[in-house]
């Protein structure tokens, strides 16, 4: 199975389909992330709020793989967001991966109340001139806080990666993205496992003959989104990534789609971290 590829509009492409680390302990990250790569993985996502930056490098680079066959995303947290911070933490962030460079560098949360996103992107837009990231973006960014960066005629993020699912679809946000050319990336893509029972996943997974989460996943790939799927089960891991073989109707998406009721599993950006 072949994973698509975006291309984002800084050049670069992205697998549409890739393997979270969220909440995957630190002692266990390299042997999950080896099994995602094993399955056929090429994209793996960590953080450093994640504290599994190295077990994700320790499995890269064991994998022998090409480093360019491997796409690597990390974020920065909310504590090191500023002028005088930022690269500091990238730097502690390449050390712990034991790269060069990442291939995608995210805003982890826009922290408005701190207002410190827009300094902080100007530290992002450095490291990517250097050639030490080669995309940059964001994560759980607003309406209004994209707009800013773009009153502002700073770069538009290549990325934004939010909290997406059947009943969150986020239809305003992803409308905005396609407007400018922003990918849009989901995590918690199966609402940390809420909609699998519903009835339309399910009947739609029968016809199938796929299960519930291949059927959601599929319906990501479907609007478009970069999808970034976690589990720390060697055939779940498999299972999920055989999504990349399904394909849905139009109907079925639209079946899909019309789940949503703006539940969030996760923080609101508006205020978090408070």
């Amino acid at each position: 199975m072949t994973v698509p590829a975006l291309e984002l509009h800084d050049g670069t492409s992205i697998p549409q389909l890739g393997f979270g680390v969220f909440q995957v302990p630190p002692e266990d990250t390299e042997k999950v992330t080896a099994q995602a790569l094993e399955a056929g993985y090429r994209h793996i996502d960590t953080a450093r709020a994640y504290r599994n930056e190295r077990g994700v490098g320790a499995a890269i680079a064991a994998s022998g793989l090409p480093r360019d066959d491997v796409f690597v995303t990390t974020k920065l947290w909310n504590d090191d967001q500023g002028a005088d911070s930022a690269e500091r933490a990238f730097d502690a962030s390449l050390e712990r991966l034991g790269l060069d460079v990442v291939d995608l560098y995210l805003i982890h949360w826009p922290a408005p109340q701190r207002d410190l996103y827009v300094d902080t992107w100007k530290v992002f837009e450095k490291l990517r001139a250097d050639g030490r990231v080669r995309s940059i973006g964001v994560s759980n960014f607003r309406l209004e806080d994209l707009q800013r960066l773009l009153d502002l005629g700073l770069s538009v993020p290549s990325v934004n990666q939010i909290e997406l699912h059947p009943y969150l679809t986020q239809h305003d946000l992803r409308e905005f993205h396609a407007a400018h050319e922003i990918a849009t990336e989901a995590w918690s893509p199966l609402a940390q496992g809420a909609v699998l029972d519903d009835p339309v996943i399910v009947d739609v997974a029968k016809s199938h003959d796929a299960t519930a989460a291949q059927v959601v996943l599929a319906w990501h790939l479907a609007l478009g989104n970069v999808v970034i799927p976690k589990s720390v089960t060697p055939e779940r891991i498999a299972e999920n990534f055989g999504a990349t073989s399904l394909t849905l109707d139009d109907s079925e998406v639209e079946a899909i789609t019309a789940l949503d009721r703006g539940e969030r599993t996760g923080p609101d950006p508006a205020v978090f971290p408070g």
